[in-house]
């Protein structure tokens, strides 16, 4: 019987080692669906008026409304969505009616349409103020005789186009130019993955107790033989 004792406590220690894994990615996937209902509720708000001098902690995803005007000169920045493939994100200044100068995520336009010129001019924009985090150490640095950006780099951004370091997403506009199509900020492409960490955590439990029951098993046929 002593012979049992270590294959039955490492069997209840594995699984309960395992099995609470499980449960904390269960708790984590709980919180991370929080975060991102938040989030899409911050998103779709009722626009309020550009802050004075907007911060990534407290201004991520404000929802906004601004009007003026589209100054000439635009920077492309190469993208992709799954639906679509490959594109450009059209970042352009926009001059608000009380004089600051901003940078707007107008949409995107596919290949073909690049070489297009894009018309400045007033416009009335809802949008939602973004830090995007899209800069590691593999990024390309932009492409300045080819005129293409590899990520919206807002300093970078905002000291080639003259304007604030300040980026609005247009999620609506008063634009008629149908060749600019609105990329706004959405939550679909940020990973929640804990479901399936916890699946995993899971069968890892199941496996581990089983191949302990196993062990026990045949220790105690060879016990009784």
């Amino acid at each position: 019987m002593r012979r049992l004792i270590f294959p039955v406590l490492l069997g209840l220690a594995g699984t309960l080692v395992l099995a609470s894994l499980g449960m904390w990615q269960m708790q984590r996937m709980a919180w991370k669906e929080g975060i991102l209902a938040d989030m899409q509720a911050r998103i779709h708000d009722a626009p309020v008026s550009l802050p004075e001098s907007p911060t990534q902690d407290q201004d991520q995803f404000l929802s906004v409304q601004v009007s003026g005007t589209y100054l000439s000169g635009d920077l492309p920045v190469l993208a992709s969505n799954r639906d679509v493939g490959a594109l450009f994100r059209i970042v352009a200044p926009f001059q608000i009616d009380n004089g600051r100068t901003i940078l707007v995520d107008r949409g995107y336009v596919l290949d073909e349409l690049l070489d297009r010129p894009r018309p400045a001019g007033d416009a009335t924009l809802i949008g939602n103020l973004h830090w995007p985090d899209e800069i590691n150490s593999s990024t390309p640095d932009p492409d300045l005789k080819a005129g293409i950006w590899f990520a919206r780099d807002i300093p970078a951004m905002a000291k080639a186009l003259g304007t604030e370091p300040t980026l609005l997403v247009v999620r609506e506009t008063s634009e008629t130019n149908i060749e600019i199509t609105p990329f706004p900020v959405d939550t679909a492409a940020i990973p929640n993955n804990h479901f399936s960490y916890a699946v995993q955590w899971f069968g890892f439990a199941l496996v581990w107790a089983c191949m302990s029951l196993l062990l026990i098993w045949r220790q105690t046929r060879k016990n009784e033989g």
